[in-house]
């Protein structure tokens, strides 16, 4: 059943990434693969005043449709499961702490997948008069124009948090936007503000009981942060240096306040002093520069980064990264160690003996002092996730080796691998059909910990600025931001609260993969 529903999955996602690309339509998680062939040069082959061939693409979208079909069709091959793997399994289930981390685990991963649905600053949909478009699942941008829009910014991509405002002021049509309206990177906000109340002619901030001190503002439009005059606050009082804005965008005023009068004023733009205050309400709003704090009345559960990203955008965009690293890394990195370390052990001789000094070499051989030189080869453009998983795969492939050479050397004398060899059973049968079932336990137990030692590694590695360019939301970077600015806690402690809680979700359910398939629970030595 578990066979049948990897191979579904993987077909599923395969046959959407071709058909997206054929048709045009951007499915959430599908489109990531010919995303990525045709941002890194690398990943696609150009011949000369020709459209690029996205090599990566066609054959990763291949290479998923391939192994969920071969899946599917084992599943219904195989015969009847083997009665151990299924106590195995219900063992499992009853271990309601593991059970209940990969049940969380699944539903991190359905969410990830969701990709533009969830977050994103394209409009899931959009009804202009009479017309339904989605922007979301749209391969390109579409521009301020194709919605009316006749001013300065009618070639510009289309910003439809300010066109849904549009739109519902003058009721024109309707936009339907993602749960969270913010793109992880590449979507940096305006300065953020939060509304001032006035209590016993003291101004503070909404919700709040001390005296706001810092800097407030009056706005000619507020989410764009086009300010009109902008003050100095001490105790909740208009004192300090003043300034202001015309509706062109010219400083126009400087004034000086003391206990919220002002004692020097200078006025240069057109008309008087008094018509130029009165160009927007007396409403004072405290501004909030990057990194700014929680403020869930205005759509910021988590916050702001120092580049101006909301907080809990980035972290999704994180959590993406890390599942699609886990998908592409756990894969190859497992069959790359299973085949070595089945080799090692089949053979033995002079062939084991090669292949254990040289992973005696790449072991000794210092992880970190390695990536940074790779990492500072590497051209800025060719930069991504696969250059980062092909550094960590270099690496990542020899823990299990010893594992599966033990097995292999335990049981490749055993009498059914010699009836295998007397019915005419060639070497990679032996191996893959008769060796390695017998090695699934070892298989099974190590992937949750490797899964977590792949997110710490990304973590560390785009912490200490060697793992993924800006363009990727990652948690290392959000931390190193969060240390640089000590005065903002809200971003340290939500990464490290996010990347705790995954890490420990993952060794729970580790600990009890370990327990449910450990031999000695289905003997009667204990």
């Amino acid at each position: 059943m578990i066979r049948r529903s990897i191979g579904i999955l993987w077909l599923l996602l395969g046959t959407l990434a071709v058909t997206g690309e054929l048709r045009g339509i951007a499915f959430p998680t599908a489109r990531w693969f010919f995303n990525a062939s045709r941002d890194l040069p690398f990943l696609n082959y150009r011949p000369e005043g020709e459209s690029p061939i996205l090599w990566f693409g066609w054959l990763s979208a291949a290479v998923l449709i391939l192994a969920g079909a071969l899946l599917i069709w084992r599943s219904f091959t195989a015969g009847p499961p083997n009665p151990m793997t299924l106590r195995k399994m219900k063992r499992f289930r009853q271990i309601r702490r593991g059970y209940a981390s990969l049940v969380l685990l699944v539903g991190m991963a359905g969410i990830a997948a969701l990709d533009q649905v969830v977050v994103g600053k394209r409009a899931l949909a959009v009804q202009h008069g009479n017309t339904w478009v989605f922007p979301a699942f749209l391969p390109k941008d579409l521009k301020n124009s194709d919605f009316g829009d006749s001013g300065e910014r009618a070639d510009a991509s289309a910003d439809y948090r300010e066109l849904k405002r549009r739109f519902a002021a003058s009721g024109e049509g309707r936009v339907i936007m993602p749960l969270i309206p913010y793109d992880p990177t590449g979507d940096t906000l305006p300065p953020r503000s939060r509304p001032l109340v006035m209590r016993e002619g003291i101004l503070h901030e909404t919700g709040s009981r001390e005296p706001y001190s810092g800097l407030a503002a009056r706005y000619y439009d507020v989410d764009s942060s086009r300010i009109h005059i902008r003050y100095t606050l001490r105790g909740g009082v208009l004192s300090g240096a003043a300034d202001g804005w015309g509706t062109d965008g010219n400083p126009v005023y400087n004034a000086q306040f003391e206990d919220g009068r002002p004692v020097e004023q200078n006025f240069s733009g057109d008309g008087s002093l008094a018509d130029f205050e009165k160009l927007t309400s007396d409403e004072l709003r405290a501004i909030k520069y990057h990194p700014a704090p929680p403020m869930p009345g205005e759509g910021h559960f988590l916050g702001t980064t120092s580049q101006g990203n909301d907080v809990l955008a980035y972290l999704f965009g994180g959590l993406q990264v890390n599942f699609k690293a886990a998908m592409i890394y756990l894969p190859v990195v497992y069959l790359i160690g299973m085949t070595i370390g089945l080799l090692m052990g089949f053979f033995g001789g002079w062939f084991d003996l090669i292949v254990q000094r040289l992973i005696e070499i790449f072991s000794n051989m210092p992880f970190l002092f390695v990536v940074i030189i790779l990492s500072s080869m590497v051209p800025e453009q060719f930069k991504g996730l696969p250059v980062v998983l092909t550094i960590l795969i270099l690496f990542g492939w020899m823990g299990m080796t010893y594992l599966m050479r033990t097995a292999a050397y335990r049981d490749k004398e055993r009498d059914y691998v010699a009836a295998a060899r007397v019915l005419g059973a060639g070497t990679p049968r032996i191996l893959f059909r008769h060796l390695l079932p017998n090695t699934v336990a070892i298989i099974v137990t190590l992937v949750p910990f490797t899964m977590s030692g792949l997110v710490f590694s990304l973590t560390a590695l785009d912490y200490l600025g060697f793992g993924l360019p800006p363009q990727h939301a990652t948690w290392g970077r959000l931390l190193n931001d969060g240390l640089s600015n000590l005065s903002a806690p809200w971003l340290v402690s939500s990464t490290f609260t996010m990347l705790v809680a995954t890490l420990v979700l993952i060794t729970f359910v580790g600990e009890a993969v370990r327990e449910a398939f450990d031999p000695k629970t289905f003997t009667y030595y204990r």
